[in-house]
């Protein structure tokens, strides 16, 4: 079997050197083309009001958080809540930084009357932390919480009364 036989043979090595097949070859080239994975070309972008929505609904899932935000802004939210065709503003009480790596976030919070304010927040900068990063793979630097409220058993909801009868 002459030379050339010998090498176009399939399963035969082509690289003598080093013995790796076609196939392995044109893997080693692709990969020294373009360096990294695929995964790792281009840049990934998260926009503020991303961060905010999973931040927001992370930390309304805390035992003890009553609502988001300040008495203004919930006012105005149980209106448009209530417009059809109107969404819960999820991003109520929330205000993110992203940076390209990091975020730094502000909550604003109000909490059940009885809780431990201190517990609360401890649990809601873990849930928010551990939310924020799982989902959008950013480091996140502070959670600031603001409590602005306490909401007392015999308090009514803000919601305004419906004039329809």
């Amino acid at each position: 079997m002459s030379d050339t036989e010998q090498r176009n043979r399939p399963g035969a090595p082509t690289n003598e050197s080093t013995g790796a097949s076609a196939e392995q070859v044109k893997k080693a080239s692709t990969l020294k083309r373009g360096g990294a994975d695929p995964g790792g070309r281009g840049r990934t972008t998260i926009a503020d009001g991303v961060v905010e929505k999973i931040a927001g609904l992370a930390a309304r899932d805390v035992v003890g958080v009553h609502a988001m935000g300040s008495g203004l802004s919930r006012t105005f939210g149980a209106v448009r809540d209530r417009v059809p065709g109107g969404k819960p503003a999820v991003t109520r009480g929330v205000k993110a930084e992203v940076g390209e790596v990091q975020t730094a976030l502000d909550l604003e919070i109000v909490v059940d009357y009885g809780v431990s304010i201190a517990e609360v927040a401890r649990d809601v900068r873990e849930n928010v932390i551990s939310a924020v990063e799982r989902m959008t793979g950013l480091e996140v630097v502070e959670v600031n919480l603001a409590v602005s409220d306490v909401k007392l058993p015999d308090d009514e909801d803000e919601e305004p009364e419906s004039r329809l009868q």
